[in-house]
C-alpha cells in the first residue's frame, strides 16, 4: 500500500472516530423527551375549604393535604358551576356546564352520549382507574378498573359496584377502604409502561357524618370556634336566604346528624326535623357489626347522657351552639381519615419513584357551610358553597409554594388534564386549560365565572338561581317562584351580608355586570328557554314522585 493511500485511510478513520464521538456527545447531552405525566385526581365530597389548614387553621390541621400546596399551587378563588354532588361530577367529567351535559341536578339522568375526558385519555394510551364515590352511573365510561359506591354509599361496611367482581360488601371504614384500593392498584395493577389517570374519590365528609372509631373518640371531646355569622338573621337580603331549609337548629336532623339516640328523642319529646330523621340514624349506624357498634354506643352514649341532663334548661341559643359543636365534631372527624389516606398515597408515590412525573390534584365536588349564616349543606352561589378547595402539584412545572387568585372552575379540569397529556380537547368542551397558569403564563385567564343552580323545590329549598362572579363582585338572579336580584361586593363584604343591588353607589357596577352576565349566558349556550325547559321537565319528575322533599 502506498504512503498516500495509507494517509487517506487514516484521515477517513479519524473522521469516522470524530463523527462517532460527536454523535455520542450530542445524544448524551440531549435532554430526554418528557414522558406523559401520570394524573392522580383526589376529590372528597362536601369538603369545605375552611376545613383545610392550607386555607385556614382555625378548625382543623390537615398536614397531608397541605403538602400538595407546599409542593405545588394553592388556588384561593377556585369555584364550581353548580354546587351539588352529581352535577359537579358531570361537569368535571365532560368539561361542559350542567345545561349541556344534562345532569342539572341529582334527579335528572346523566346523558350517556357525552364523551368524558377519561375515555379520551384511555383511547390515547392511558391506563385508567376509579375508586370511591361517583354518585351516578354504575358503569363509568373510560375506566379499565373501578370500584364505586352505589349512590351516596355508607361509612361503615360499605357496598361497592365493581367492574370485575360484581357487587361486593367490605368490612371496615369507607375512607380507609378506598385508600387501600387506590394503593393496591398502584402497587399491583398499574402497567408500568403506561401513564395512568387514577381517580381517588372519597365519600367523606358527606352527610351523615360518621368518623372512624379512632377519630370520633377524640373529636367528640373537642370544641371549635363559632363563625361570626352563626346567628345571621338575613336582614336586607331576599327571600332565598330567608326561605332556605339549611339552618342548623331548625333543619338538621337530631338523630341522623347530631346522633341523639331515637329513644332519647322520644324521652325528651324532641320531634323529628324530617320524616327521615330517625331512619337515617338507624340505616347508617345499622351498618356496623356488633364490635363496631359496641364502641360507638359507648362513646356516643356518654354524649347522649350529658345532653339529656342539659336539654330541659337549654335556650334556643344554647341549642344552636350545641348543635354547631356536634356538627363540627363529626364533620371534621370524618375529614381526619381523609387526610391520613392522602398522606399514605403521597408516601407511596414518593417511595416508588412516581411522584416526580405525577400531577396530584386535591379538590372537592363543591364547598360547604360550616355554620356560616347558621347553615349546613351547599347549593347557593354564596362563597362557602360556591368556592371549592383546589391544590395541585406537578414537579418541574408548578413552582412549589405558589398561590393563584384567578377564577378557575371545576369546568376546567377536563381540558387541563388533556392538555397536560398532550391531547387536543374536543371543541365542545367549555373550560380552559390551567396548564398556562401552572407555568406562570396565565395572566389573561377567565375574568368572570358563570354559575347556575337548578334543584328546586326539593330538599333544603334553595331557590333556582344563576349568576356571574368576578374577583370583586357577584351578581345573582333568583327565579322560578320569585324574581329577585342580589349584588355583593366581595372585597368589602367578604361574608356577603349586604345586598347592594339597589345602592346608587353600585349602579354602574350593576349595569356592567348585567351586560357581562348576558354575554356569559350566550357564550356558554344557556338561555331563558333552557331555564323554562328544565322547569317543565322537573315538574314532570315531581308529579311522578321522583323528587325528594
Amino acid at each position: 500500500m502506498s504512503d498516500s493511500k495509507a494517509i487517506q485511510m487514516k484521515k477517513a478513520l479519524l473522521i469516522c472516530l470524530v463523527s462517532a464521538v460527536t454523535t455520542t456527545l450530542f445524544f448524551s447531552c440531549k435532554k430526554e423527551e418528557p414522558k406523559h405525566p401520570n394524573i392522580l385526581f383526589i376529590m372528597s365530597d362536601d369538603h369545605a375549604y375552611q376545613a383545610i389548614s392550607a386555607y385556614s387553621d382555625k378548625l382543623l390541621q390537615t398536614p397531608n393535604i397541605d403538602r400538595i400546596a407546599q409542593e405545588g399551587m394553592l388556588f384561593t378563588n377556585a369555584c364550581v358551576t353548580n354546587s351539588i354532588c352529581a352535577p359537579s361530577r358531570a361537569v368535571i367529567l365532560t368539561g361542559k356546564h350542567s345545561h349541556l351535559n344534562g345532569k342539572v341536578d341529582n334527579y335528572f339522568p346523566f346523558d350517556t352520549t357525552n364523551v368524558t375526558f377519561p375515555q379520551i385519555l384511555q383511547a390515547n394510551g392511558y391506563q385508567t382507574a376509579m375508586f370511591g364515590k361517583l354518585h351516578f352511573g354504575n358503569n363509568p365510561k373510560g375506566f379499565d378498573e373501578f370500584k364505586i359506591l352505589p349512590d351516596q354509599g355508607h361509612y361503615y361496611n360499605p357496598d361497592f359496584i365493581t367492574k370485575k367482581e360484581g357487587k361486593i360488601t367490605l368490612t371496615g371504614y369507607v375512607t380507609d377502604l378506598i385508600t387501600d384500593m387506590t394503593i393496591n392498584w398502584l402497587k399491583n395493577e398499574r402497567e408500568k409502561d403506561k401513564p395512568f389517570f387514577l381517580a381517588y374519590l372519597h365519600k367523606a365528609p358527606h352527610r351523615e357524618w360518621l368518623p372512624a372509631e379512632r377519630h370520633y373518640k377524640e373529636f367528640i371531646n373537642r370544641s371549635f370556634p363559632e363563625p361570626t355569622t352563626l346567628f345571621d338573621d338575613y336582614e336586607g337580603r331576599g327571600r332565598a336566604a330567608h326561605e332556605q331549609e339549611m339552618n342548623l337548629l331548625e333543619h338538621m336532623n337530631w338523630a341522623g346528624d347530631s346522633k341523639i339516640f331515637p329513644e332519647n328523642m322520644d324521652k325528651l319529646g324532641i320531634k323529628e326535623s324530617h320524616s327521615y330523621d330517625k331512619a337515617n340514624y338507624t340505616n347508617t349506624v345499622g351498618r356496623m357489626n356488633p364490635e363496631q357498634r359496641k364502641v360507638w354506643d359507648a362513646t356516643y352514649g356518654k354524649m347522649n347522657e350529658e345532653f339529656m341532663k342539659r336539654y330541659p334548661s337549654m335556650s334556643r341559643t344554647d341549642q344552636m351552639k350545641w348543635r354547631y359543636q356536634r356538627y363540627m365534631q363529626d364533620y371534621l372527624g370524618s375529614i381526619a381519615a381523609v387526610d391520613e389516606g392522602v398522606g399514605k398515597v403521597l408516601d407511596f408515590l414518593k417511595a416508588n419513584g412516581l411522584d416526580e412525573n405525577t400531577i396530584v390534584v386535591y379538590t372537592s365536588d363543591q364547598g360547604f357551610y360550616l355554620g356560616e349564616h347558621g347553615w349546613f349543606d351547599k347549593r347557593f352561589i354564596y362563597d362557602e358553597s360556591f368556592k371549592t378547595p383546589l391544590l395541585i402539584k406537578w414537579p418541574g412545572v408548578i413552582k412549589a409554594g405558589s398561590k393563584n387568585t384567578q377564577m378557575v372552575q371545576n369546568l376546567d379540569f377536563a381540558q387541563t388534564f388533556l392538555d397536560a397529556a398532550g391531547i387536543a380537547a374536543p371543541a365542545d368542551m367549555q373550560g380552559e386549560s390551567l396548564v398556562p397558569i401552572f407555568k406562570g403564563q396565565g395572566q389573561n385567564f377567565r375574568d368572570a365565572a358563570y354559575y347556575h343552580y337548578y334543584e328546586y323545590p326539593s330538599v333544603h329549598m334553595v331557590k333556582r338561581h344563576y349568576g356571574i362572579v368576578t374577583e370583586k363582585f357577584k351578581l345573582i338572579h333568583f327565579y322560578y317562584d320569585i324574581d329577585e336580584w342580589e349584588l355583593y361586593d366581595r372585597l368589602n363584604d367578604p361574608n356577603e351580608m349586604k345586598n347592594v343591588y339597589n345602592d346608587p353607589k353600585y349602579a354602574n357596577v350593576r349595569d356592567e355586570l348585567h351586560k357581562k352576565l348576558a354575554a356569559l349566558r350566550v357564550k356558554y349556550k344557556d338561555s331563558e328557554a333552557l331555564d323554562k325547559m328544565y322547569i317543565e321537565k322537573y315538574k314532570e319528575l315531581e308529579k311522578s314522585g321522583k323528587i325528594f322533599r
